[in-house]
């Protein structure tokens, strides 16, 4: 579990993070997104426990990590923006080197590389010197390293970075499958793969965190744009009068063609009732469509669609 509580930090006089605060559980994976400038990487950074925050703290799987720094951290895998690896070793010897500063048992180490090297795809790979790596397997040599010891936390700051399309794809996978047993944060600038990947949404702008959404309620839509053969004097009023329906707004009406946006209580009853009214009356739906927020318009929405500055 990861717990931030009103953590602020300071460069000088330049506010970086303002009072942040979320929670974590486990089997829970975060998308931290935000532009270039943030806060992103200085949260992950006083996360992982390389930055102090000014003010608040940071609990990870309960411990402080100013108070309890080394239970805290035997507890946390962080992979940085670059990947903190060593060129002139081989990738086994650096993550056996990874295991043993993570204290890692002697008789479990052969293993647990085996494991960690098999989950990355770092196998055709482990005894290549780092330094002749490609920049996508130097990122996963990076990935392993995060997870020697087995942590309850993953950490991970732009982890696609430099991956190639098949790599992004196994990546997603392996992220799902980790997260069965830990709780994940990853910074990305890529919309698409926090809403493939993530249960929730953090949104930092300008130091605050602005938006904290639930993407697995999201899922859900309350909202659906119905398109229906009639005509709207004879639709809206019984539509209106149904159970399951808030509101009701008229978009246009085209040959016949009614269209609508139907505001529902959160229940699974709408789509019956319309179905059995409009039977009744002869009137054939043509369209049904669920309506959701994006993750791009919520994004937008709470940046106020400005760009991201250096």
């Amino acid at each position: 579990m990861v717990r931030a509580e009103a953590v602020s930090r300071k460069y000088g006089r330049f506010l970086a993070l303002s009072g942040v605060s979320f929670t974590a559980g486990s089997g829970e994976v975060i998308g931290l997104l935000g532009q270039n400038g943030a806060g992103k990487t200085t949260l992950m950074n006083v996360m992982a426990g390389c930055l102090a925050p000014s003010e608040g703290r940071v609990l990870i799987a309960g411990h402080d990590l100013v108070r309890s720094p080394f239970a805290a951290r035997r507890a946390l895998g962080y992979l940085s923006e670059v990947p903190p690896v060593y060129p002139e070793l081989t990738v086994r010897e650096y993550l056996q080197f990874c295991c043993r500063i993570k204290g890692v048992v002697r008789a479990d180490e052969k293993r647990h590389l085996d494991e960690i090297i098999g989950l990355t795809g770092l196998m055709p790979m482990q005894h290549r010197l780092i330094g002749q790596l490609s920049k996508g397997f130097r990122q996963r040599t990076g990935l392993a390293q995060a997870l020697c010891g087995d942590p309850e936390v993953l950490l991970l700051d732009e982890p696609t970075a430099g991956f190639d399309p098949a790599q992004a794809v196994a990546f997603r996978k392996l992220i799902r499958t980790l997260a069965k047993g830990k709780t994940i944060v990853f910074s990305s600038h890529l919309l698409h793969e926090v809403q493939e990947v993530c249960d929730r949404v953090l949104v930092i702008h300008r130091g605050r965190l602005l938006v904290d959404h639930d993407l697995r309620q999201a899922a859900q839509s309350n909202r659906y744009r119905v398109v229906i053969q009639g005509e709207p004097e004879r639709l809206l009023s019984p539509i209106r009068q149904l159970s399951s329906v808030c509101r009701v707004c008229q978009e246009n009406t085209t040959a016949g063609r009614t269209r609508l946006v139907v505001e529902t209580k959160p229940d699974e009853t709408f789509a019956k009732q319309l179905f059995h009214l409009l039977s009744a009356m002869g009137a054939p739906v043509l369209e049904l469509t669920p309506l959701r927020d994006t993750l791009e318009t919520l994004f937008l929405q709470a940046t106020g669609g400005e760009e991201g500055k250096e």
